[in-house]
């Protein structure tokens, strides 16, 4: 799109609109079709990464109880999950659907109300226009 983009976390509706959280359209709004688009991709996107994140926990499941580690010892414990998960996934590691069963998709914790309008920052705007305008030209999915 001729502009550099740094990267951007995904949000939901009720995060503030930053030029590093991408968040959807209103649902309430006249939306055009390529913001639909960009809302339904944004969508697409957020469902991968929880699944990833259910396979993260399906196949290390000593996430599932970190609770019994020490405060300490738990950004290096999920580090290094996360590192062997990729190594395995990278390698074609089988993935048994059965470790599944033990994990459950749980909602992450987010903003029960949406931010307030004096919260979002204009920039970001330009951000969300240039990414729906990337989704338009990359046709349909």
């Amino acid at each position: 799109m001729g502009k550099a983009q740094k990267y951007v976390l995904l949000g939901d509706a009720t995060y503030p609109l930053q030029d590093w959280i991408l968040k959807p359209y209103q649902e309430d709004q006249n939306l055009t079709q390529r913001q639909l688009q960009f809302n339904y991709r944004l969508k697409r996107a957020h469902s991968v990464i929880e699944n990833a994140f259910l396979r993260l926990k399906a196949r290390w499941q000593i996430l599932l109880k970190c609770d019994d580690c020490s405060l300490e010892l738990l950004p290096t414990l999920v580090l290094a999950c996360c590192i062997l998960h990729n190594v395995c996934e990278a390698h074609d590691n089988p993935f048994n659907e059965e470790w599944l069963e033990g994990t459950e998709p749980t909602e992450l914790p987010k903003p029960c109300q949406p931010a307030p309008a004096t919260m979002e920052d204009n920039r970001a705007e330009q951000v969300r226009e240039l990414m729906c305008q990337y989704f338009e030209s990359c046709g349909e999915d």
